[in-house]
């Protein structure tokens, strides 16, 4: 006799209706969480994937004027990169041209022009064997004594502290996310008690001539899965925005540092299903609450 009946006027409550628009900011600020993690491991992905076996070699600018200088550094690049050719574990070692130094420095100095004029140190990109790598301690110090002003840097050392520093910040959006799921609990739970206090009459009728307490559960239940479900789409109608002016941010930066800041697919499916996961938790919430609060009635 209770299959699908609802008797309680849980739709003409006012209490409920300020649910959804607080779960549409929870919701908001678990996908912002949520896509800061992704954007994050791609960028830190795609760091690693263009550093890993790699090696940059710096050669100090020359003293002198313009010329002296240019012809010193010149002859210290020829020397370095036929030692680096030479060392075992070393596949390839390419001094960078002037214009692709000028390049490279532009968009954090500023004009082109001027950099040209100026007496920049040398780099050489060198490429390491994946199957055997070379000994960097004996690598640098064989540069460091044969050619003066030579610097061997390993972008393994940075990469690993931002590494350590990306794995930090994920962590506390998981926490975040963690943080917001537990308040998002407690609303639901506080408002499910309210709309129990409301009906509590009728809920006492209801239990006294044998209505499952399954089935009073089962219709706030679904109300708070309406209501979750409508503070969700509300709450990702609010990050969509925000998403899409992070990535044309990103691309109208400079230098390409940050050009690829994007989010992968699974992302986009994590942040899309953020309503149907705030619905079922709110779901289940009130369940719990209803079957919690009904074990206490005589």
């Amino acid at each position: 006799m209770f299959a699908r009946r609802s008797d309680l006027p849980l739709d003409q409550d006012a209490t409920s209706r300020f649910l959804p628009w607080l779960i549409a900011p929870m919701v908001f600020l678990c996908a912002v969480a949520l896509a800061g993690v992704f954007i994050l491991n791609g960028l830190i992905g795609r760091w690693d994937r263009d550093v890993s076996g790699t090696l940059t070699v710096e050669i100090a600018a020359a003293p002198g004027d313009a010329g002296e200088s240019a012809e010193q550094t010149r002859e210290k690049v020829e020397q370095a990169v036929a030692l680096l050719n030479g060392f075992p574990g070393i596949a390839s070692a390419r001094a960078l041209s002037q214009d692709q130094l000028v390049a490279l420095l532009a968009p954090w100095l500023g004009n082109s022009d001027l950099l040209k004029e100026l007496p920049l140190p040398a780099l050489i990109d060198v490429t390491t064997r994946p199957d055997a790598p070379p000994d960097l301690v004996a690598l640098a110090a064989k540069l460091s004594q044969a050619v003066s002003g030579a610097s061997l840097d390993d972008h393994r050392v940075w990469l690993s502290r931002l590494i350590d520093l990306s794995r930090s910040i994920e962590w506390l959006a998981v926490a975040i996310v963690v943080l917001i799921g537990g308040v998002t609990s407690a609303t639901v739970f506080y408002a499910t008690r309210t709309g129990m206090a409301i009906h509590q009459e009728v809920i006492e009728v209801l239990h006294l001539i044998g209505a499952p307490d399954d089935y009073i559960a089962r219709q706030f239940a679904d109300r708070a899965f309406a209501l979750g479900l409508k503070g969700g789409v509300i709450g990702l109608i609010l990050t969509l925005p925000i998403l899409a002016a992070i990535g044309v941010t990103a691309r109208r930066m400079e230098g390409g540092f940050l050009a690829e800041l994007s989010m992968p697919i699974g992302g986009w499916a994590s942040v899309l299903v953020l309503p149907a996961v705030a619905a079922l938790l709110a779901m289940l919430t009130a369940r719990a609450t209803v079957h919690r609060t009904l074990a206490h009635l005589p």
